[in-house]
């Protein structure tokens, strides 16, 4: 009995550990670009108290008029390069963050509806070239919700007491995959043990 439930919660802890090894990765990518901004704030801050330490030579009487404008010029030009490059790592960090929230989205989207009625008959598949299982099944019918994943369905079944793997479920379904789960899609969860 026990090795049953180490055996039907392998798939769970694997997706779990694929999620985290995503989620940090981003996390370290955000770390870098946080960092790669702190050098640039840094970078201006600097240069702002060049142009400062500039301008105060520009309203003394100059030596030699054409090098504190030329210095001015050199000066700005970094400044304006600078200012884009941060807008622009702004917004790969925005869309990182962006990413990462959908991560996390998916990783946390657990069904929310499910359908406990043993012996519902199986929908017809939406492809009509798919063959049908060999032998009838049990189970529940269930409709696919927002968010929903054959894994967070698979997991929701398992803790109402159903064994079931994803793969199980693509198999009751001829022509399901990742791909062509959407919301409303009714599907067919197999329930060997239901009678």
């Amino acid at each position: 009995m026990i090795l049953f439930a180490a055996l039907a919660t392998t798939p769970v802890f694997g997706q779990d550990t694929a999620t985290q090894q995503q989620l940090d990765k981003l996390t370290g990518q955000i770390q870098d670009l946080n960092a790669t901004l702190g050098k640039q704030d840094q970078t201006l801050a600097e240069l702002r108290q060049e142009i400062s330490e500039l301008r105060e030579k520009v309203n003394t009487p100059p030596v030699n008029d054409n090098a504190s404008r030329d210095d001015l010029k050199k000066l700005a030009k970094q400044v304006q390069d600078i200012d884009e490059k941060r807008v622009a790592d702004s917004e790969m960090i925005k869309k990182q963050i962006e990413k990462l929230g959908k991560v996390v989205v998916e990783a946390a989207a657990v069904p929310t509806h499910i359908s406990t009625k043993p012996g519902t008959p199986k929908p017809a598949a939406d492809d009509s070239d798919t063959a049908a299982p060999a032998t009838p099944q049990n189970g529940y019918e269930y409709v696919v919700q927002k968010g929903d994943s054959l894994s967070a369905i698979a997991k929701a079944y398992r803790a109402k007491g159903v064994k079931v793997t994803t793969t199980q479920i693509i198999k009751a379904n001829p022509g399901l995959s990742a791909a062509t789960l959407y919301s409303g899609k009714k599907i067919f969860i197999p329930d060997a043990n239901a009678k």
